[in-house]
C-alpha cells in the first residue's frame, strides 16, 4: 500500500536538469505561495510520483536518460497521477516538438527562456481548471452515477469510480479503466458513432447484465452503464421489444416522462414517443399508464412465485 506525501497549499513538481531553471521557477513558485519540489531528471520524478502527488507538473523536454515526452506518456500511466496537468518547458519551437509534447499528454507548452510571471499565471489557470474537473468528477461519484467520458472519436478520457467497478467485473483483465477499451465495447462505439439511435450494448454475467448506452450532445460523447438484475423486466419475451424498447418501458414503469428518458438515454422526445409507439402495439395497449401497469403486474407475479 502506497503512503502519500501530503503538503498544505498547492504543490508543483519541477523536472529539469537545468541548475538556473529550477532555481528562477522555484524562487517564483515559493514566492507566490506553492510549495516546491524539484527532480533533475525524469527518472527521479518518476520515483517522487511514486509517494507524492502534486497539483502540477513543470516538465522539461530535454533532459539526460528518458527525455520529457517519454517521461509524460509513463506519467499519463501511472494511475494516481495521470489527471495532473503537465506543462512543458523547452527551448525546441519547431511545430513538430510542440505536437510531440501534446501527444505525449502535456497540457501546455512555454518555451525558454521562462518568463516566471507567464509560467505563475498559466500554472494557476491549470491548477484552478484540473481541481473544477476533479470536483465535477467527484459529484457525479457521489450521486453514483456510472460514465465514462469518450473524445469524439470514442476514446476513453476519464470515467467514475462506479463504471470503473463495472467494467472491471464484466471485463476483467480488460484494462477498461484508463486509455483504452475493451474491444467488444470500442467496436460498438465505432458501429453507434454511425446510427441515429443505436440499441444498447448487453453484457450478461450469471444473473445480472450490464446495459451501455451512448449519449451525445454536440461533440460530447457519454458511455452511460447501468446494472440490471434480469428479472427487472420478467416474462416479456412473448412481446419481442427491443433492448431499446426495454430501457424506454423500465424507464416508463419507474415515472419517468418522456423528456426524462429523452435525457437518460441521450435521445430526442421525438424519438422517446416513436419508442413508444412502438412498445404500445407489441404490448397491446394504448397508455403509458397501462404499460406501466402491465409492468408492475409481471413483477409482482414474479415475486409470488
Amino acid at each position: 500500500m502506497t503512503t502519500w506525501t501530503t503538503f498544505d497549499g498547492d504543490v508543483a513538481l519541477i523536472v529539469d536538469d537545468v541548475p538556473d531553471n529550477l532555481a528562477l521557477l522555484s524562487d517564483a513558485l515559493s514566492e507566490a505561495g506553492y510549495t516546491v519540489l524539484v527532480a533533475t531528471d525524469g527518472l527521479s520524478a518518476l520515483d517522487r510520483l511514486a509517494m507524492v502527488v502534486p497539483d502540477i507538473i513543470l516538465l522539461d523536454a530535454v533532459m539526460p536518460g528518458i527525455d520529457g515526452f517519454e517521461t509524460c506518456r509513463r506519467i499519463k500511466q501511472m494511475e494516481d497521477v495521470r489527471h495532473v496537468p503537465v506543462m512543458f518547458m523547452t527551448g525546441l519551437t519547431e511545430t513538430e516538438h510542440v505536437v510531440k509534447a501534446f501527444e505525449a499528454g502535456g497540457l501546455d507548452y512555454v518555451t525558454k527562456p521562462i518568463e516566471p510571471a507567464e509560467v505563475l499565471a498559466r500554472v494557476a489557470t491549470h491548477i484552478r481548471s484540473a481541481r473544477m474537473m476533479s470536483q465535477a468528477r467527484h459529484a457525479i461519484d457521489a450521486v453514483s452515477h456510472a460514465a465514462i467520458s469518450l473524445s469524439a472519436d470514442g476514446t476513453p478520457l476519464w470515467q467514475t469510480r462506479q463504471a470503473a467497478e463495472w467494467m472491471d467485473k464484466y471485463f476483467p483483465g480488460a484494462q477498461a479503466a484508463s486509455s483504452s477499451l475493451p474491444v467488444a465495447v470500442a467496436s460498438w462505439i465505432t458501429q453507434a458513432l454511425a446510427l441515429t439511435d443505436p440499441e444498447p450494448l448487453v453484457i450478461h454475467q450469471k444473473d445480472d447484465s450490464l446495459h451501455l448506452t451512448l449519449s451525445r450532445r454536440r461533440r460530447e460523447l457519454l458511455l452511460l452503464l447501468e446494472e440490471k438484475h434480469e428479472q427487472v423486466l420478467p416474462s416479456l419475451d412473448q412481446y419481442q421489444l427491443t433492448p431499446r424498447e426495454l430501457e424506454v418501458l423500465s424507464w416508463i414503469a419507474k415515472g419517468k416522462t418522456n423528456r426524462d428518458i429523452a435525457e437518460i438515454l441521450g435521445m430526442s422526445p421525438r424519438t422517446v414517443n416513436k419508442h413508444l409507439e412502438h412498445i404500445f402495439v407489441k404490448l397491446g395497449v394504448e397508455t403509458r399508464a397501462a404499460a406501466a401497469s402491465l409492468v408492475a403486474g409481471r413483477l409482482q407475479g414474479s415475486e409470488k412465485s
